[in-house]
């Protein structure tokens, strides 16, 4: 079996569940500069090193999220994990990848690990890679033994109570910080995507981006405690949180994992922030 420790993939697109997935499509060609494509009631939304799809569906969903591969022979190895693991998984493709893993999580969230489908880089546009994706969950300790130990993915921090219970839990699969997240809450949801920027500059132009559109942020500028990027939220048309991130921070592979204590300043060192866990 493959060591996890040779995994690298990173975030290719996310597809959200929209009851409008025309008006959000448009929100994302016109704030993100995305080329947008029709399948059937889908709508693909590409942009520089970035993809969104939106299908019919509720509000403030994820219904899926796929991540590219380095090596097309680590599917292999995560098949393997996953049938030892019990869980149930298919070899399939997508309308991003033409070969991918698939499988559903502890709290419900499909997941597709996979070969990118060849396509025309896209130059139109502030540069901002999609980057990570976060997700509430009601078994915080139970995602990150899934994604670890069965997917392969490596914990970089984590955010403990005053009693020592783990309420976030950051995981990478390459050498960005996190590319996964969760937050331990009542309920299991979707809770945001980012794309990263450059640097510190191209936070203020994606600012001044958004206010050419009307598009008012939310929260930020500030700075993450874990990952210790700089960051902006703003809310797309359906209610979702959409993060500008620049500056995350580079782990080494043997950076032991970190602990934060559950306060305001872990999520924003340089000011309030909203305690979603």
């Amino acid at each position: 079996m493959e060591h996890h420790t040779s995994m690298r993939a990173h975030l290719s697109y996310i597809e959200l569940g929209s009851p409008d997935p025309e008006a959000l499509s448009r929100f994302y060609r016109d704030a993100f500069s995305a080329e947008v494509e029709a399948h059937g009631d889908m709508r693909i939304c590409h942009g520089p090193e970035r993809c969104v799809m939106i299908s019919p569906g509720e509000a403030k969903t994820l219904k899926s999220a796929g991540y590219a591969v380095y090596d097309p022979a680590w599917l292999d190895g995560l098949m393997e994990r996953l049938a030892m693991a019990g869980v149930a998984h298919e070899r399939t493709s997508t309308p991003c990848f033409v070969d991918a893993v698939g499988f559903t999580d502890l709290s419900g969230n499909n997941i597709f690990f996979g070969v990118p489908r060849a396509r025309a880089p896209s130059t139109k546009g502030l540069p901002g890679r999609i980057q990570h994706v976060v997700v509430a969950t009601r078994d915080a300790a139970g995602m990150v033994d899934f994604y670890t130990r069965v997917v392969g993915l490596t914990e970089s921090d984590r955010v403990l109570d005053d009693a020592g219970v783990m309420r976030t839990a950051f995981m990478r699969s390459d050498h960005e910080h996190h590319s996964f997240a969760v937050f331990q809450a009542a309920e299991d949801r979707f809770d945001h995507h980012c794309y990263e920027a450059t640097d510190w500059n191209s936070i203020r132009d994606w600012g001044d981006h958004f206010a050419s559109l009307r598009i008012p942020v939310k929260w930020g500028p500030g700075r993450h405690g874990p990952g210790n990027n700089l960051f902006l939220f703003v809310h797309d048309p359906d209610g979702n949180w959409v993060e500008l991130s620049a500056e995350i921070e580079v782990v080494a592979p043997d950076r032991p994992r970190g602990v934060w204590p559950h306060e305001e300043r872990t999520l924003n060192s340089w000011g309030s922030a909203p305690l979603r866990s």
